[in-house]
Order: structure tokens, then sequence, then C-alpha cells
């Protein structure tokens, strides 16, 4: 897939804990590692604007796309 999650990152950057994560933006543990993983098909922009408002970051700084070889 050409679109590459970064949300490892991002919470690594900030200090952050999945779990805390998970709770403020309303999804559990096992969505949101999913979502860190790449094997979820899309995303809410609600979710995506949450997880933003958490770890003060802009989309771009959790989905990347790079062109597949």
């Amino acid at each position: 897939m050409a679109i590459i999650v970064r949300l490892d990152v991002m919470l690594a950057l900030r200090k952050a804990r999945s779990k805390d994560l998970a709770q403020r933006v309303g999804i559990t543990e096992t969505n949101l590692s999913l979502l860190k993983s790449g094997r979820v098909k899309g995303i809410r922009f609600e979710t995506l604007d949450a997880i933003c408002d958490f770890l003060d970051c802009q989309p771009g700084d959790i989905l990347v796309h790079e062109k597949e070889a």
C-alpha cells in the first residue's frame, strides 16, 4: 500500500501512550492497533481530527504517501 501510517512515530515524539490516545479518541485499543499497523481501509475524519488534537499535529504527520516501486 502506498499510504504509510506513522502513528507510532507521533506517539513516541509526543511521549504519549496508545492507551491514552484510544481513551481520548473513543476507540478501542484493538482498533487503534489496527490503524497503527495500516490494516484498515479507512478512517473517519472525526477520528483523525481527534487524533490530531490529542497529538497536536497535522494529518500529514500521521499519514504519508509513498510511491510504489
